[in-house]
C-alpha cells in the first residue's frame, strides 16, 4: 500500500499534492474541535494553553446538553427502525414489480437533492401542526425518516440488484416456503444493503439540524438545536466538547461500518 501511494506521488505530483492538500482541508476542522475541547480555560483558545478534560466531565450534569443527546439518539434509532422495513419492501418491490407509480417514486427518491431542507420542514411543520403532532419526540423522528428515506432505499436496492433470484427458486424448489425463502436466503443476501443504509439513515437523524429545528420544541429539542442555541449565546469550551462528541461518534461509525460490510461495499451501497 505505500509503495502504491509513493509510486502515485511520483508519477502524478499535482493530483497527489491537490489530493492531500483536500484531505487536509476536510479533517483539519475536526482536528481543531478536539484539541479546544481539551482546553482547561474559560474562553476558547487554540491551541489551549493547559490540556484538562473538564469540559467533557461538565455535560454529564449539564441538562442542557444531555437531555437533548438522548432526544438525538432515540430519534435516530426511531428513524433507523422505521426505515429498515421500508427501505427493504420498497427496494424489492421496484426491483421485482411493474408498480404503477413507479416514475413518481423515483421522482420522490430524488427530492433530497432538489428540494431545499427548510421547505420540507415547514411543510412538515404545517402537516403535523394540523394532525397535533408537534409536541411528540416520535414525530421528529417520523419526519427524519420521510426527508431520509430515499437513502435507505437505495442503500438496499444496490444489494436487491447485486441479487441472484434464482436462489429464491432453488429454495423454494426444496420445499422453502415464501417466508422462509425471503428470511433464509433473501434478506441475509441484503444484508450489506441494509447496514449500510441504517448507518446512513442513524447518522443523518443524529446530526439533522434545520428540519429539527422547524419541528422541534423546547420538550422534543435535539442536540444540534441546542447546539445552535447556545453558540447564540456564551461560547465556550463546553460547545467544543459537545461537538467533538459527533466528531467521535463519526470516527466510531466509520469504523463500524468498515468491519462489518467494508468501507468499499459501503460507499458503493
Amino acid at each position: 500500500m505505500s509503495g502504491l501511494l509513493r509510486r502515485f506521488g511520483t508519477d502524478h505530483p499535482y493530483l497527489a499534492a491537490f489530493t492531500l492538500f483536500e484531505f487536509v482541508f476536510l479533517i483539519l476542522p475536526s482536528v481543531i474541535i478536539l484539541v479546544v475541547s481539551l482546553g482547561a480555560n474559560q474562553i476558547i483558545s487554540f491551541p489551549p494553553t493547559e490540556l484538562s478534560l473538564r469540559w467533557y466531565a461538565s455535560l454529564i450534569q449539564e441538562p442542557g446538553y444531555l437531555e437533548p443527546f438522548f432526544n438525538s439518539v432515540m430519534v435516530a434509532v426511531f428513524c433507523t427502525a422505521l426505515a429498515i422495513p421500508i427501505g427493504v419492501m420498497t427496494a424489492l418491490g421496484l426491483n421485482r414489480y411493474d408498480v404503477r407509480f413507479e416514475h413518481g417514486i423515483q421522482i420522490y427518491l430524488l427530492l433530497p437533492f432538489t428540494v431545499p431542507l427548510v421547505v420540507s420542514g415547514f411543510i412538515l411543520l404545517i402537516i403535523f401542526g394540523r394532525l397535533g403532532w408537534i409536541a411528540e419526540l416520535w414525530a421528529v423522528g417520523l419526519a427524519l425518516t420521510i426527508i431520509n428515506i430515499p437513502f435507505m432505499i437505495w442503500s438496499v436496492s444496490s444489494s436487491v440488484n447485486a441479487f441472484d433470484s434464482t436462489l429464491e427458486d432453488a429454495a423454494q424448489s426444496l420445499g422453502a416456503e415464501e417466508i422462509q425463502t425471503f428470511r433464509y436466503v433473501t434478506l441475509p443476501a441484503l444484508m450489506p444493503g441494509v447496514i449500510s443504509g441504517s448507518f446512513l439513515m442513524f447518522m443523518l437523524a443524529l446530526n439533522e439540524f434545520i428540519v429539527s429545528l422547524i419541528i422541534t420544541t423546547t420538550a422534543t429539542e435535539t442536540l444540534p438545536v441546542a447546539i445552535y442555541g447556545a453558540i447564540r449565546g456564551n461560547i465556550s469550551p463546553q460547545i467544543a466538547a459537545v461537538a467533538s462528541i459527533y466528531v467521535i461518534i463519526a470516527i466510531v461509525a466509520i469504523v463500524v461500518a468498515d468491519r462489518v460490510v467494508g468501507l468499499e461495499r459501503f460507499l458503493h451501497s
